[in-house]
């Protein structure tokens, strides 16, 4: 069967994903740049503002909420270090009381809060959130730069956590091999593979590890 080929900004099969976070990915980032082929211009760069939601109990659904939509994704597996996530659910604010009964909160993996509405609005959610002991929102605002290496897709990224500024590089493809080759042309070989969660947890000090530089 032929290898499909990978378009930036386009939904394919699940892919499995290269990421790292640290304060420098400079000689990294030159590489990927001199590497890549030409990509849509929509993509040479992006922002976007978003807020994540941790909870302390889960490390295997990432929700994030942007521009009024809540997206989950749930950890797959992992095949030779790289990660694969696939969507669990996306739902637009107002929310429903039976999502957040049968969709969010099981997803948080917490327990659940006292729920006497039938639809709540997203400053209604961000409070039950923030007064939960065991979950906490954090703005992340992004700065992407968009590149394509080995048919892989890959991106730079300057990142603030409520502010604290990190940086972060990824390859995802639908082929691990296409990622392992350019994470070892790139020079990242050996550089720990660190998703979205647990970045932000670290650096917000509910997980007690250093990000990979």
């Amino acid at each position: 069967m032929a290898q499909e080929e990978l378009k930036v900004g386009e939904i394919s099969k699940p892919r499995f994903e290269f990421r790292s976070f640290g304060q420098n990915f400079d000689n990294a980032a030159k590489r990927m740049a001199r590497l890549s082929v030409p990509i849509p211009e929509k993509v040479w760069e992006r922002y976007s503002d978003e807020i994540y939601i941790l909870s302390r109990t889960n490390d295997i659904n990432n929700t994030k909420v942007r521009d009024g939509l809540m997206d989950i994704k749930t950890f797959v597996q992992r095949v030779d270090g790289m990660e694969q996530w696939n969507p669990l659910m996306k739902a637009e604010f107002p929310i429903s009381r039976q999502i957040l009964e049968e969709e969010v909160f099981p997803a948080f993996m917490v327990e659940m809060p006292m729920l006497t509405k039938d639809s709540y609005i997203f400053e209604e959610f961000l409070d039950m959130i923030n007064k939960h002991p065991d979950l906490q929102a954090v703005k992340v605002h992004k700065q992407r730069f968009g590149y394509m290496v080995n048919n892989t897709i890959c991106e730079y990224g300057e990142c603030l956590f409520n502010g604290a500024r990190v940086v972060t590089i990824n390859s995802e493809s639908t082929e691990v091999e296409d990622i392992k080759k350019t994470v070892r042309e790139i020079g990242l070989a050996g550089v720990e593979n660190i998703n979205y969660l647990q970045a932000i947890k670290r650096v917000i000090g509910m997980i007690n590890k250093p990000l990979a530089n």
